[in-house]
């Protein structure tokens, strides 16, 4: 009963990272646009594994290499940015991670068919190329951007699994760019202690200000896609006050300064709540669906 006691039990809640469950959900929500799937069980399970075991195995095996840069990292120990865990604690993940994810695959293989086991050895192979010891993409920029494109696959899952129709190829395009943009936004506020525990980053290499010119050309991309080749202006009209902030944020509040924990705790939750706005308006109409 150790195992499962109670401190343990918080230590992995605070892994799967629960103030990042809403950009998995988002990509979950994409393709079912429109559609009402409450009394469908595997909708559920869906967002069951989305959750907790998917964002569980992608953080836990990063924690579990990741050691000496989160033990010198303020964001770490927290619902919001994740587990700060002592090695006793980490030792618990590899058991815990095979345990769910061999349970949550084999059920969806049966249902899904065989077809399914491609995307989830695709799913693995690029948490194995980010985390591998010395050579892994976490710490050769810049392909740890594009081990991001692996959190994508929730989309082909959420299709496969609902039953929905295809999203178009100018929507992978955009949550490229966005996967892109997340991931540099996350290097910014961590480039403090991955300096001091010789990580290299894009945003070590490029410099604070640097990497956020970067993160706003990208996000300008973005709401030029939205309102010109999607037309839509409310969803196109929130990424733009977002580019404004982020204007302000490099030419007159931060600059290239670092920011404290605490407003990188409200920066945390502020983007939750835009998330889940976002998330709703695009099930709603269907933007990114060509609905």
């Amino acid at each position: 009963m150790s195992f499962f006691r109670p401190s343990n039990l918080v230590f992995w809640l605070k892994v799967s990272r629960p103030g990042l469950w809403f950009p998995a959900l988002w990509l979950y929500f994409l393709p079912l646009s429109g559609m009402r799937m409450w009394e469908d069980t595997s909708f559920w399970l869906g967002i069951l594994f989305v959750t907790f075991p998917l964002n569980f195995i992608i953080y836990g095996w990063n924690d579990y290499v990741d050691y000496d840069t989160d033990q010198l990292n303020p964001r770490k120990d927290s619902f919001l940015f994740g587990a700060k865990g002592n090695r006793e604690q980490l030792s618990t993940l590899p058991p815990l991670l095979a345990i769910l994810q061999l349970g949550f695959y084999g059920y969806f293989i049966y249902y899904l068919g065989w077809e399914s086991i491609g995307l989830f050895a695709a799913l693995v192979l690029v948490m194995w190329a980010y985390n591998f010891p010395g050579k892994g993409f976490r710490n050769t920029p810049p392909l740890e951007l594009f081990a991001q494109f692996g959190y994508l696959l929730i989309v082909p899952f959420s299709m496969m699994l609902n039953d929905t129709a295809e999203v178009p190829w100018l929507t992978y395009f955009y949550l490229v760019l966005f996967a892109i943009q997340s991931q540099l936004i996350g290097e910014v506020m961590d480039i403090e202690p991955d300096r001091k525990a010789n990580r290299h980053t894009t945003a070590t290499r490029l410099g604070i200000r640097n990497t956020k010119l970067l993160i706003i050309l990208i996000v300008l991309v973005e709401v030029l896609l939205l309102m010109l080749a999607y037309g839509d202006f409310i969803f196109g009209g929130m990424l733009a006050l977002g580019l404004v902030w982020l204007l302000l944020d490099l030419f007159v509040i931060y600059k290239n300064r670092t920011y404290t924990l605490e407003q990188m705790k409200l920066f945390g939750v502020g983007s939750n709540l835009i998330a889940m706005a976002s998330m709703i308006y695009v099930w709603w109409s269907g933007v990114l669906m060509g609905i």
